[in-house]
């Protein structure tokens, strides 16, 4: 929650465009995310508060991860999208882990292609600005997301070689996606997981990226690699250079070292978005607090 608070104070910020901020929560989240966002710098914005309901996951979701963190019900709520927002063309999805540099309105404007549902960044944009070295075992082909040996998988005929995207970040086509019924095929995918374990179980965030995968297979649009600039949170160690970090629209702390936490990288840079809790309940963690 306080995660979000800093990825909508710094879109706020960043931009005039006129934005409808959907915030997504469990019941039990729903009267404290109102209170932190009124109770705050926050109380400018134009919000809505949107309840999932996790029983539309009964079935869907096989209880073994390496990461149980990955299964909470919110990880799904990007499946969901024209269920939980309606009256909009067109919508962008982001997890609570990023800041938002540059001018939202931007990334809005990305183009979707005729026939397309989304745009993602794909895992062979990342900037070579990186000391990739670092990031030990991070997948970015299918191969790290899917188990190759499964009749289902391998009838799909997808390389295993093909590059993949990360869905942290999304510009979604709500006409597309309902007129291509991407819900129910993404469902379809969860339940089949359920049935035959079709995904690559040591992989970080692969329960809710593999099934998105399948389905946009060769059918998305890509987004500039500047606007989701990823992987902060994978290792303690791993550095982009301070003038690459500055150029970014957006960053994004994937992975299990979250810049509210301890250890971390390049908190600095989330650090100057963060909106104190009003409750005084979540607090930064630091190495000498």
């Amino acid at each position: 929650m306080g995660a979000a608070m800093a990825a909508i104070n710094s879109i706020y910020s960043n931009t005039d465009a006129n934005v409808l901020f959907y915030v997504v929560g469990l019941r039990n989240t729903l009267s404290r995310i109102r209170k932190w966002i009124e109770h705050s710098k926050l109380r400018e914005i134009n919000f809505k508060i949107v309840e999932f309901n996790p029983m539309v996951l009964k079935g869907k979701i096989r209880p073994d991860s390496s990461r149980p963190e990955l299964l909470q019900p919110l990880n799904f709520v990007r499946f969901y999208l024209p269920l939980l927002i309606q009256q909009h063309e067109k919508v962008i999805y982001v997890d609570d882990d990023v800041i938002v540099q540059g001018d939202i309105q931007e990334l809005y404007d990305t183009t979707l292609t005729m026939g397309h549902a989304a745009a993602f960044s794909s895992d062979c944009d990342l900037p070579t600005a990186q000391d990739l070295t670092k990031l030990v075992g991070l997948q970015n082909t299918y191969m790290g997301y899917l188990d190759y040996r499964k009749k289902s998988i391998k009838d799909l005929g997808i390389s295993p070689s093909t590059c993949s995207f990360n869905p942290g970040v999304i510009v979604a086509n709500m006409t597309e996606w309902k007129h291509q019924r991407i819900t129910k095929q993404l469902e379809k995918w969860m339940q089949k997981n359920v049935e035959e374990n079709l995904y690559s179980s040591s992989l970080g965030g692969g329960v809710a990226t593999s099934p998105l995968l399948i389905v946009f297979h060769e059918k998305y649009s890509a987004l500039n690699p500047l606007w989701h600039i990823r992987h902060l949170g994978w290792s303690p160690d791993a550095r982009y250079s301070e003038h690459f970090l500055q150029a970014a629209k957006l960053l994004h702390w994937n992975g299990r070292y979250k810049p509210w936490d301890f250890p971390s990288v390049h908190t600095d840079f989330w650090e100057s978005w963060f909106v104190p809790d009003p409750a005084g309940v979540f607090k930064l963690h630091r190495h000498n607090s």
